[in-house]
């Protein structure tokens, strides 16, 4: 079972969360926090796989948050989940150790995916809404250099890493890529993870730039 902690100063939209991942047959949600402080406090105290945060609390926002999970309790894969899709909070989270960003308009499948991605301690999973914002917002205005490095650095790739990587750059998630071209989500998982290792990315988005600057799928 994975443990759950599931982080919101509105007790509405915890028990909603909770009954969404009560649902599946996998987790479990054993504790609820309403700030930051809170969910530190809880994740020190007892066993938890996954935490997620809302970014806008009282006491201690999710950011703040996060990074005290990471240096008390580093074994704690912690999840952003937000109605603010600003790239600079999307950028924080994952250059302070998010196992991902979740947008709270997202589907309830969508956040049981990323609840399992992220127990799996898999790359860091974005909502496509998320990757789409930060690579459209980061991609504007490239300059022709960094076009040409991009395109070089993809020269590597096989054309069905390309293929998927286009589908990177669009936001898709690995299940609905699979989809669009015909490849079950486990299939897409390994090329991705192939993908991120020639390219030498860190994450999804850092890939997915790298496709919006050499001009795949425009």
């Amino acid at each position: 079972m994975i443990r759950v902690l599931v982080t919101d100063d509105e007790p509405l939209i915890r028990a909603g969360i909770r009954m969404i991942l009560s649902s599946a047959d996998d987790m479990e949600v054993v504790a609820e926090a309403a700030n930051g402080r809170e969910a530190v406090d809880i994740a020190r105290s007892q066993r938890v796989d996954v935490a997620l945060l809302d970014i806008q609390m009282p006491v201690m926002d999710g950011l703040t948050a996060l990074a005290e999970l990471r240096r008390s309790a580093p074994e704690v894969r912690v999840l952003i989940l937000t109605t603010f899709g600003e790239r600079q909070n999307v950028l924080r989270a994952l250059g302070a150790g998010s196992a991902g960003f979740l947008l709270k308009d997202s589907a309830p499948a969508e956040l049981m995916r990323a609840v399992r991605a992220a127990a799996a301690a898999g790359e860091a999973y974005l909502s496509p809404g998320a990757t789409r914002h930060v690579v459209d917002s980061l991609a504007s205005g490239g300059t022709a250099d960094r076009a040409e490095r991009a395109r070089r650095r993809l020269e590597k790739l096989t054309v069905r890493e390309r293929d998927v990587l286009t589908l990177l750059g669009e936001g898709l998630s690995n299940a609905d890529a699979g989809q669009r071209i015909h490849m079950s989500e486990a299939t897409v998982k390994t090329y991705v993870s192939r993908i991120l290792a020639k390219l030498e990315c860190d994450n999804r988005v850092q890939a997915a730039l790298l496709a919006r600057d050499a001009g795949l799928g425009t």
